[in-house]
């Protein structure tokens, strides 16, 4: 396909993304579309500089007065209520596409006809809606100063959430969950155009070794601290790939089995990928990426059966049952340890009828080369081109 930016030279392009402050999921589809679009500006709340790709940093970056608040690098999920007020500040005057990428508020900014905005989401903010229980009710680990804010803000701040997403024109989800979520919450519909994975990455030149791999931010809603319960009890080692608020919490509550790897490289990390039994994935993902590069890596998955896994990962009782004609992975249908240990022993029992060739190829049709071509035909799709 002919790229975008030649088939459409004069498209003036805005892309809009929550915030910059790492390469992870949503900033690997933002360094898509910046592929797609290499001389859009960026606008987002804050930058931290350096902290992602070269391909998104070589484009004009604008942030808001969020960017210059104190201890911003530390704190700045304490700032979520004033997320929607710098967005409502950003001027996009002047712009003939807006292209947010949205599991907060990007997907609200402001717009002027004739401006058309698409949104791809990766959720609804989950802060405030399906996960507010995890990241601010009586049992997370949240600063009471920011519980109480959110206590008073939530039931506004899902209105506004509400109102606003009028201002876009077409939604896009990265999966049917997300896309359900969106009719839930918004009353709107969405297309589903999964999520992008960079699977040249990954290959089957690793031979799988005794371990289990998680990979992943250290934050509530990752159950992290599900995995580690259920470990213990196994006295399986499990890897820990990854770096977040909660190390040192549950870091306590490790046996001498979990090992932590804290973050890792793309060399360590593929060899993690292609060496484990598993990744285990014990939350309720959006969508998730970490099941895709596992996959790619020939690897299963044992996944909470809920979310977007369910989207990505074939199950042994799809291959049980004939209807497939092999398994990617185990779901298990509570998030206890009790029902996650049982997950990983049935895989344990069935570990024989993997296929690691076939495994793969389903992990392919993830290609961030897929995603790329779709979404460049759904833009021109409804740009009426």
């Amino acid at each position: 396909m002919k790229p975008l930016s030649d088939q459409l030279p004069t498209l003036r392009v805005a892309l809009v993304h929550d915030w910059l402050t790492g390469m992870r999921g949503g900033e690997k589809c933002l360094e898509i579309f910046c592929e797609i679009f290499p001389r859009a500006d960026i606008y987002t709340l804050f930058h931290f500089p350096g902290s992602v790709s070269g391909t998104i940093e070589k484009h004009p970056i604008h942030t808001t007065w969020i960017q210059h608040l104190p201890w911003l690098s530390q704190k700045y999920r304490n700032y979520l209520p004033l997320f929607p007020l710098a967005m409502e500040g950003v001027s996009l005057k002047g712009y003939d596409l807006i292209l947010s990428s949205s599991h907060c508020v990007a997907k609200n900014v402001r717009r002027h006809p004739p401006t058309r905005h698409i949104s791809y989401v990766f959720t609804p903010i989950r802060y405030v809606w399906d996960m507010y229980d995890i990241y601010f009710g009586r049992e997370s680990r949240a600063g009471r100063l920011p519980k109480a804010a959110l206590a008073v803000i939530a039931p506004w701040l899902r209105k506004w959430d509400v109102v606003t997403c009028r201002r876009v024109d077409h939604f896009l989800a990265d999966s049917d969950h997300v896309r359900q979520r969106i009719r839930r919450y918004y009353n709107r519909e969405a297309e589903v155009v999964p999520i992008p994975v960079d699977t040249r990455l990954f290959d089957l030149s690793y031979q799988p070794r005794d371990f289990y791999l998680m990979v992943t931010a250290l934050v509530p809603y990752k159950r992290v601290d599900l995995a580690i319960k259920a470990f213990n009890r196994l006295g399986r080692p499990l890897v820990i790939v990854g770096s977040g608020p909660q190390r040192a919490e549950l870091e306590r509550q490790s046996g001498s089995n979990i090992i932590w790897a804290g973050w890792a490289d793309a060399a360590r990390l593929k060899r993690y990928y292609g060496e484990c039994r598993a990744l285990i994935f014990p939350g309720e993902e959006d969508a998730g990426i970490t099941p895709v590069e596992a996959q790619a890596s020939g690897r299963p998955v044992v996944a909470f059966g809920k979310g977007g896994a369910l989207e990505t990962v074939v199950s042994l009782d799809d291959y049980l049952g004939g209807r497939r004609d092999f398994f990617s992975g185990v779901f298990f249908p509570e998030q206890t340890a009790d029902a996650l240990i049982q997950a990983v022993e049935r895989l344990e029992n069935h570990a024989s009828g993997l296929d690691r060739e076939k495994i793969r190829a389903h992990a392919l049709t993830f290609d961030r080369e897929v995603f790329k071509q779709k979404i460049q035909e759904k833009i021109l799709e409804k740009l009426g081109g």
